[in-house]
């Protein structure tokens, strides 16, 4: 802030000085115009003028002595030695005493030596106050005339773009980084602990060791553990300290201001932290501290206060950059007036690249020569150290400083070169025992994560739940709440990484407390909300807290980014990356049984079963020699073969089942069985050879080929993939270019943990997850339905993880390379990744394929659809043989009905025949016992005779002869009765139309009309029977029509 009012001041009296109209009158003009002539009369054309060129040097300085030095020294050596000075040129001095007022210092900056055209400055400091040599470069530096410091030593007079034409012949504080460096490495300390004043200074002087103690030639590079900032002015810096303490470096380097390490060094003091095994290396400020401690270590920058020589030094560089500007032709003399703010004095920058290139290498003050910066390189140091002795006048205890070594230039090497007497120093604690620079701390703070197989946790209530058996209490603890220290939830870890764990403590000597992620994470690198970066989960509990934990035992992948903040270990199990995704089901369908073949296949083995059997039919039907009758032994024959016996064949033939009859008698025939034959033993050859083709590659494959797989590189809409926020795998994917599209497409949609991810592709909600290949394997050795695709890419290894610097890094190292060489981590992985069993899901899939239930379902429901046809037709033809039955039934009972009513008929006409020819012969007078013989045709033209005896009777003979009795004989008594009506039994309805007639009966003749013995048609006889109810008379054999012919019968009434 002081800085800040100085330029304000300087700018507002640049101001005034441009506004005061009295300052300029005419008169000072002249004046100036004379003065301008007589500082440089080279630009003079009076033919009188001299031909030497003057320069005139403006010097602000702190005293009179310091004065008269610069004056002398320009007189009687600068201008009197032509090695510097052309012998046309010459310098001359303008003067003034340094005030401490930055205001004035401006106003007489203008006054005095701007207005004498000086060529550059060399500014001092004052004897009170700070702020005036910043006016002086400001306001010369606004016209661009270059200024030399002779004691400013503030970081800030480094930022050109403030003091764009400033110079020093003394270094900034923060050069004493360089030296730091050079100690560290004489006394081999690699880790340091920095504490700084947040101002410009220490900034950077933090910002310069850094970058030095990072490029040694020896690539042992100086690690800072803790860095830690205070703001100046503290009453109090314990808790800086404690801080500083906690950490196992024990090499101090302090930058701070004589009042802030006057407190630092007390309360170190009283926390026990300048004692035995500490090492405080300071800054020349913190070395001038009342209560530096004995042992401490400083730098002093040598002729820092012997402002006489930075005088000569910095004159001396002058000449010789004004030696060199004469050589240019477009010199241009400098600016006469502050009001003159048009022009830029090109001429000026010239100067101050002039002075800045060159190099004094026998100077007063050593080495003189500047950077990019302006700024002094190449200062000798003093190395100085705190001794303690007994004042003899006072008998107490006191400090003295005493040089134990030197820096400076080596004109031999042209190098810096750091002489040190090592034993001369003594070290805190009053030793001269050289401290190690570090404390290994036996107890440390331990994080894991959760993550199977490698940690396991469960929840407990009580600690005395998690002991022994491999249990380690491992708290979570909620750490958005600052004030609670509390663990706020008590779980208890198992698992690959515990087992470690234990196992290392017990193998290298420390105990430990272990504690979960806070926020579940590995740690990503992400801008928080102020806009800076920072690391997350537990790389951030590492690196970020100060305070934080020693050691990371998880499955951690070591990657280039991780590896920048922390240190890891050598790798106890080297993995890659792999892809995770649901294993694809078998395609099996209920007709699975018909896959080794084609569907046009099948068709045509179909079709050509029935078409050989239809050609087996045909061939055997017209054959000659086909038809022929065959004996059996049961006295029938045997027909030729029917078209169901040839596809019963040819369905026997193809399914090698057995054939009993049925098969072809030709030669033709069985010539084409044999072709069919041979036909079905091929197709069912190549079905069973191709079925069992079918299922060894009826395997669960994966629908991923690995990283290269098109659908991960051009992803679809339906195909989603992902890995975990902010892990490994994906800073890989964001590492490599070649896969960036990758990592776009997955970066909506990354899950939280690896145990979300994997629940989705059990699920059926994410289609691939990327992730460590140690982790998927195992979780496809648990799970058979979930397989890794691909080979493994990005082979990397788990490590585990300390802050940088640690002291245990080496001894973890070797410690993992013991475990692998004794055989302990194959141990890990049999117990907890391989679980001492085989894997399940190996072995199932290395066993021979056979067919299951879903394969064969078909098979099965065909049967079972044979089974419920078979028995629906067996039904069908229950039901129609009954109907079958049924019909019959009523055939038979009506054929009987209809036989027995002609039977009936028959008898009433043989009797009434016998009645006739009673009545004949009693006509004709016959009454004795005679025999009377006449035929009667019948319908077989067979004869019978019928006799009349004498006595009435009438008889038949044997041979159809009657015979007529000569007694007179009642033939209507002896009639039967006509027949009676068929009974309710038979069938009122007619025959079905389906019947078909029963053929003809037998017929008779008897177209001979029957008269009586006068020659009149007998009307006496009875009319013949009706048919029996329900008996068609039109479809009956014994129908009128077929009884009596076309004609009208004869009996007919």
């Amino acid at each position: 802030m002081g800085w800040l009012v100085g330029a304000m001041g300087v700018l507002a009296a640049l101001a005034v000085v441009h506004s005061s109209s009295s300052y300029r009158s005419s008169s000072s003009s002249s004046s100036s115009s004379l003065t301008y002539q007589s500082s440089s009369s080279y630009t003079s054309d009076s033919p009188s003028a001299p031909t030497t060129r003057v320069f005139n040097i403006g010097g602000i300085l702190s005293d009179t002595l310091s004065d008269n030095h610069f004056k002398a020294t320009i007189a009687q050596k600068i201008n009197n030695d032509t090695e510097f000075m052309s012998p046309n040129a010459s310098l001359d001095d303008v003067t003034m005493i340094m005030d401490s007022n930055p205001i004035r210092t401006a106003l007489e900056v203008c006054k005095r030596l701007v207005t004498q055209s000086v060529y550059a400055v060399i500014v001092s400091h004052p004897t009170i106050g700070e702020l005036s040599p910043a006016a002086v470069s400001y306001t010369s530096g606004f016209y661009h005339i270059p200024v030399i410091g002779i004691s400013s030593r503030d970081s800030a007079f480094s930022d050109k773009n403030i003091h764009v034409s400033f110079l020093r012949t003394v270094p900034p504080y923060s050069h004493q980084a360089d030296v730091w460096v050079e100690l560290l490495k004489r006394f081999q300390y690699t880790r340091v602990v920095f504490i700084h004043s947040s101002d410009t200074d220490g900034r950077a002087l933090l910002g310069r060791f850094q970058n030095n103690a990072q490029n040694h030639e020896d690539d042992k590079d100086i690690k800072v553990d803790t860095v830690i900032e205070y703001e100046p002015g503290l009453n109090s810096f314990v808790s800086e300290l404690k801080i500083m303490n906690e950490s196992s470096a024990r090499v101090f380097l302090l930058y701070a201001n004589l009042h802030d390490a006057q407190i630092i060094f007390h309360d170190a003091m009283y926390m026990n932290m300048t004692g035995r095994g500490y090492v405080w290396i300071v800054t020349e400020q913190a070395l001038s501290a009342r209560s530096v401690p004995i042992g401490a270590i400083g730098l002093r920058l040598v002729n820092a206060s012997d402002e006489d020589k930075h005088i000569t030094d910095s004159l001396y560089i002058l000449a010789l950059a004004l030696k060199k500007l004469l050589k240019e032709k477009d010199v241009t003399a400098p600016p006469q007036d502050c009001s003159n703010t048009g022009s830029t004095w090109e001429t000026g920058k010239k100067l101050f690249q002039y002075i800045r290139e060159q190099v004094l290498k026998k100077g007063l003050t050593g080495k003189v020569a500047f950077d990019d910066n302006g700024d002094r390189i190449n200062a000798e140091y003093d190395v100085v150290n705190i001794h303690g002795f007994v004042d003899p006048v006072i008998h107490r205890n006191s400090t003295k400083e005493m040089v134990v070594g030197h820096l400076g230039y080596n004109t031999t090497r042209e190098n810096m070169l750091l002489d040190i007497n090592e034993v001369a120093i003594v070290w805190p604690g009053n030793t001269t025992v050289k401290p190690t620079g570090f404390m290994i701390p036996t107890h440390l703070y331990v994080l894991t994560i959760e993550e199977k197989p490698f940690v396991y946790t469960q929840k407990i209530d009580s600690p005395a739940e998690c002991l022994g058996d491999g249990r380690v209490l491992c708290p979570w603890y909620n750490t958005t709440d600052k004030n609670n220290t509390q663990p706020t939830h008590q779980y208890c870890c198992t698992g690959y990484c515990i087992d470690l764990l234990i196992h290392l403590s017990a193998t290298i000597n420390f105990t430990y407390d272990l504690a979960l992620s806070p926020d579940g994470e590995f740690g990503a690198l992400n801008k928080s909300d102020k806009g800076k970066k920072g690391w997350t989960g537990l790389i951030g509990e590492l690196v970020n807290q100060p305070d934080g934990k020693d050691m990371i035992v998880a499955p951690l992948t070591i990657n280039p980014e991780r590896a920048q903040v922390i240190e890891f270990s050598k790798p106890f199990k080297y993995q890659g990356i792999t892809i995770l995704e649901k294993k694809q089901p078998r395609y099996s369908t209920l007709v699975s049984f018909l896959q080794p073949f084609r569907e046009t296949l099948w068709i045509l083995v179909m079709v050509s079963v029935h078409v050989v059997a239809l050609v087996l039919y045909l061939l055997d039907r017209f054959s000659p020699f086909g038809r022929y009758k065959l004996a059996n032994t049961d006295g029938t024959e045997e027909d030729a073969l029917n078209l169901s016996s040839a596809i019963w064949f040819a369905w026997g033939v193809l399914l090698n089942s057995g054939i009993g009859e049925g098969t072809p008698r030709s030669f033709s025939a069985r010539v084409l069985g044999m072709v069919w034959a041979g036909f079905a033993m091929i197709i069912v050859a190549s079905y069973t050879a191709n079925l069992a083709a079918f299922l060894v590659l009826d395997r669960p494959q994966t629908s991923l080929t690995g990283i290269n797989d098109a659908r991960l590189r051009n992803p679809m809409e339906n195909f989603t993939y992902a890995t975990v926020r902010g892990s490994s795998v994906d800073m890989y994917f964001r590492r490599q270019v070649e896969l960036s599209n990758m990592y776009r497409t997955m970066e909506g949609n990354n899950y939280a943990t690896a145990e979300q991810a994997i629940t989705a592709v059990k699920e059926g909600k994410l289609k691939a997850f990327i992730w460590d290949s140690s982790r998927l394997e195992y979780e496809a050795a648990q799970d058979c339905e979930l397989v890794t695709a691909g080979e493994l890419f990005g082979r990397s290894g788990y490590g585990i993880g300390l802050k940088k610097n640690s002291p245990w890094a080496d001894k973890v190292t070797l410690a993992i390379l013991g475990f692998h060489e004794s055989g302990f981590m194959e141990e890990l992985d049999n117990k907890w990744i391989l679980q001492n069993q085989e894997d399940k899901c190996d072995v199932d899939d290395k066993a021979p394929a056979t067919l299951g239930l879903k394969n064969m379902a078909g098979v099965f429901i065909l049967v079972a659809a044979g089974i419920v046809g078979g028995i629906g037709l067996i039904i069908i033809e229950i039901i129609y043989k009954k109907h079958q039955i049924r019909k019959q039934k009523k055939l038979e009972i009506a054929r009987h009905a209809a036989d027995k009513w002609r039977g009936m008929v028959e008898k009433r006409k043989t009797l009434r025949a016998s009645l006739v020819t009673q009545r004949r012969i009693k006509a004709n007078g016959v009454n004795e016992p005679s025999t009377i013989s006449f035929s009667v045709e019948g319908e077989a033209g067979s004869a019978g005779s019928v006799g009349v005896m004498a006595g009435g009777g009438v008889g038949v003979l044997g041979s159809g002869s009657i015979g007529a009795s000569s007694g007179a004989t009642n033939l209507a008594a002896m009639l039967p009765p006509p027949p009676s009506p068929p009974s309710s039994s038979i069938p009122t309805s007619g025959l079905p139309p389906d019947v078909p007639p029963a053929p003809p009966a037998p017929r008779r003749d008897l177209r001979q009309r029957h008269v009586t013995l006068s020659g009149t048609v007998d009307v006496g006889l009875p009319p013949p029977p009706p048919p029996p109810p329900g008996v068609d008379t039109m479809r009956l054999p014994t129908s009128y029509k077929n009884l009596f012919g076309p004609d009208p019968p004869d009996l007919v009434v």
